[in-house]
């Protein structure tokens, strides 16, 4: 493909407006007041680049909601979504087998290794929460342990958006809205590495918050116990935090030590992300008992998730009269042969492998980015899993004010630049603003450059607008 032109500095606003029509219109009449601007109707995609339906072109550096991860218009896979349309769209799976069901199964456990011997799929992450939760908790049940029900998780965290993913996600605001209606489960702190007690180091720090997870199944009662739930590396609630090793042998041997479950959320990290194709092989040490992904399983070309477990969970479960829980779409054909497609090209152009280069290579980038913007005030991550965290101040590492949503601002200046960005808030920005850097596993050298520039020059125009606030 060819290189696109260079763009201009601005580009006309958008002249369509939430509520301008009577009925239905846009999604966003849920997220923000009748009166404010939509964004560009998106045309069409390919490769690492989306087009508005005005032609503009831009740089999709978070691949969507970090999801794209084989980028977008795969010829390979757009023909399996046709062949299996063309057969069969749908099959519940309790009446029928799907070939497709039972080839991603064996595929993505024999790629996640030993001790996830079942995958059970759902329609995406929070599902996939949901189904990991249930199942431990259903375990729990028929191994005679049925006083373990409560899921300490971390604070700040996101695990999904339904009921039971919001009561382990840590996150004031969401608990302020829904918590009357769900039971809120322990929190611990994360390992956040930027900003530190004082007298802390990254690792030491790291290990005060497992301690601190200790602590609290002895304040729970360890016989109410029932998991652990983690991002191994951050998403957005932390900006890509990735904490040391010993971290994650103590957390596994915290939880060995109490009969607690360890659940990785790997609904960002999977599916070869971040050099490896789960985010769990980089410390096997501390292998956890259930994993979730998502997004980068079926790269946006279908809504899909899945649950990894091991046979003493899932024999026990399903010896016991089967699992009590399910969705209409779970283990749905067509979604089955995407993945497969999907994952065909995965191992086919070596993305595990490219994400480990390409990481490093984006690494460098962004960090030479940090040594000259005012802006960025830190840089981590592993593989394509990287954000930027956004300061105020760089010497004293201080945020910029949360009512102002820096990456909310970034992303305005970013479709200007021609670089699309995905930004979620953690409790209002309450412990700092993060961009995620997540471009497609796909991405080649030179494009990582212009990613860059164009990223250099969005964050230029937030330096402009902050000081013209004054808010530095």
């Amino acid at each position: 493909m060819n290189q696109p032109a260079a763009r201009s500095s601005a580009i006309s606003a958008p002249t369509r407006l939430l509520g301008d029509t009577p009925h239905g219109g846009s999604v966003l009449a849920f997220y923000s007041p009748k009166g404010s601007p939509r964004p560009p109707r998106v045309g069409r995609g390919e490769g690492v680049y989306l087009w508005d339906a005005d032609g503009h072109r831009y740089l999709d550096a978070t691949a969507g909601a970090v999801v794209a991860n084989i980028g977008h218009g795969n010829p390979h896979v757009l023909a399996a979504m046709q062949e299996q349309a063309a057969r069969v769209s749908f099959a519940y799976p309790r009446f029928f087998e799907s070939e497709h069901n039972i080839a991603l199964a064996d595929r993505v456990c024999t790629l996640a290794g030993d001790g996830f011997d079942r995958a059970f799929f759902v329609s995406g992450g929070s599902e996939a929460n949901e189904s990991a939760l249930k199942l431990a908790r259903h375990y729990a049940v028929v191994s005679g342990q049925g006083s373990r029900w409560k899921v300490i998780s971390r604070n700040p965290s996101y695990h999904g958006s339904t009921l039971g993913a919001l009561a382990v996600t840590g996150d004031e605001h969401t608990q302020a809205i829904y918590g009357p209606m769900i039971k809120t489960m322990p929190k611990v702190p994360a390992p956040l590495s930027y900003r530190l007690p004082e007298g802390h180091t990254e690792e030491s720090y790291a290990m005060a918050c497992a301690e601190d997870l200790a602590r609290t199944i002895e304040r729970e009662g360890p016989e109410t116990v029932l998991a652990f739930i983690l991002e191994p590396i951050g998403g957005l609630s932390t900006g890509a935090v990735v904490s040391p090793a010993a971290y994650f042998a103590r957390v596994r041997q915290i939880c060995d030590q109490y009969g607690v479950l360890l659940i990785y959320d790997e609904i960002m990290s999977g599916a070869g992300r971040t050099g490896e194709f789960l985010a769990a092989h980089h410390w096997r040490a501390a292998r956890p008992d259930l994993v979730t992904l998502a997004k980068g399983l079926a790269a946006g070309y279908t809504p899909l998730g899945c649950l990894l477990a091991p046979d003493r969970i899932v024999d026990a479960v399903a010896g016991s009269g089967g699992f009590v829980h399910g969705h209409t779409y779970f283990t749905n054909p067509l979604s089955c042969a995407v993945a497969n497609a999907v994952m065909d090209e995965v191992e086919r152009q070596g993305l595990v492998a490219r994400a480990r280069e390409r990481g490093l290579g984006l690494r460098r980038r962004l960090e030479a980015l940090a040594d000259r913007s005012p802006m960025v005030g830190d840089v981590r991550g592993l593989g394509l899993l990287s954000a930027i965290e956004i300061v105020a101040d760089k010497a004293s590492r201080r945020a910029l004010p949360p009512e102002f949503n820096a990456p909310a601002k970034l992303t305005l200046h970013g479709l200007r630049h021609g670089i699309a960005l995905y930004n979620r808030r953690a409790n209002l920005g309450a412990f700092g603003d993060f961009q995620m850097i997540t471009p497609p596993l796909t991405i080649s050298e030179s494009e990582l450059d212009e990613l860059v520039e164009r990223l250099e020059r969005a964050l230029a125009d937030l330096a402009d607008e902050v000081t013209r606030l004054k808010l530095i």
